[in-house]
Order: structure tokens, then sequence, then C-alpha cells
């Protein structure tokens, strides 16, 4: 039997009700996100502990550090210089689009910030925020060490801080400010970014999925 004019109509005004709602649904969830990421990104929960991880970050054509890397690794020398831990791990693999990994880069700008080799771990196996939490865990664990200040940009905090309290680290973050994150889309799109990398994760938890790496992520 062929729907009527207004069988149609009722239909199209149905689908229309329903895809406003789902939009303004996923509004209203992305603004719940973007503002519980503001705030943890607010909170600097630095104090002593074992050690200082460093989470990684892209790098330019020519492997130097990019901007993101720069800044999260200069925070994290000047917690070392106050005394907050002994020891700084820079954790980062290597990606096809890099000559050397985020790690090696990170030590680098350590280096250069006075700290002396013998205090500078290195975990370069990794190729995403959870494959960072899995291999510095696995450092740590041989190192007898648990208690560590977790850096990386304020929007990152929350997921990083998740995946590494979720491997039995003691984790305390110390972000770096939002205000020093220059480039007037690099936020918003680092947090768009991040929301979809959140919700991956949702995901792979709730489905039990063993993937730890897909790039860009």
């Amino acid at each position: 039997m062929t729907p009527t004019p207004a069988k149609k109509s009722k239909t199209r005004k149905r689908l229309k009700r329903l895809t406003l709602f789902i939009l303004l649904a996923s509004l209203l969830y992305f603004a719940g996100f973007a503002t519980v990421v503001y705030f943890t990104g607010l909170r600097d929960s630095a104090a002593p502990a074992d050690i200082i991880i460093v989470l990684g970050a892209g790098l330019k054509e020519d492997g130097r550090p990019g901007p993101a890397l720069n800044r999260r690794t200069q925070h994290a020398a000047a917690l070392w210089h106050e005394g907050i831990a002994p020891l700084v791990l820079c954790a980062g693999g290597q990606s096809e689009y890099y000559p050397r990994t985020e790690a090696a880069a990170c030590r680098e700008i350590l280096i250069a910030a006075g700290l002396p080799a013998a205090a500078i771990l290195m975990e370069e196996r990794s190729r995403s925020t959870e494959e960072n939490a899995i291999y510095s865990q696995r450092l740590l664990d041989d190192l007898g060490l648990s208690r560590i200040v977790l850096v990386s940009d304020s929007y990152h905090v929350l997921r990083a801080g998740w995946l590494f309290t979720g491997r039995g680290m003691k984790t305390l973050a110390s972000p770096v400010p939002a205000n020093r994150i220059h480039g007037g889309l690099v936020y918003p799109y680092s947090l768009a970014r991040e929301f979809l990398a959140f919700n991956w994760q949702l995901f792979k938890e709730l489905f039990n999925i063993p993937l730890t790496h897909i790039s860009g992520i």
C-alpha cells in the first residue's frame, strides 16, 4: 500500500525531530566532555614522586621536536629542577613519518635544559597514549617504581591519567597550561581529536578490543 502524502509528511517530521534530538544530544555531550577536560587540565597535582613521565608528541619532518613536545618536555625539566622526582622518562616511539623517536627528541631537550644523562630514561616503543602506559609500566615494574608525575598538555591529561592509573601506576598529573598552547585553532583541533580518541577508548573497553594503536590517536 502506497503511503499517503499525509503519512509521508508525518514521517519526515519525525525524522527531522529525531535528527535534531541526536544533534543536540551530541553537542551537549561534547560540551560536557570539553568542560571536564578543561577543569581537569587546570589541576596540577605534582608532588614528590619516583619519576616524571613526559608523553611524546609529533616531530617535524626533519626530526626536530614539535611545539607540543617542546612545551611538555620543558615543563618536565622545570619539575625536575624543583626536585619533584630524581628521574624523567621520555615516552614515545618512532612513526613512519619521522627520522627518530619522540623519546630521543625529548631527551635532547632535557639535556639542553641541564638534566644529566643519568637522570633520563627512554621508552621508545610506543605509538599511542595507550602504548605509552603499557610500555612505561613494564619499565617501571622492572625498576620497582610506581609513583609517577605525568606530564602532557592540559587537553590530554584526562585520558592519559585514566590509562596510566588503569595500569596500576600511582599517577599525579602536571598538565602544561592551555595558555601555553599558541595558535588560534590548535587547542580546538586538539580537543576535537581528543574527544574522538577518548570515545574510541571507551568503545575498546566496552567491547574488549585489543588494538592499542591507530595512526593519529
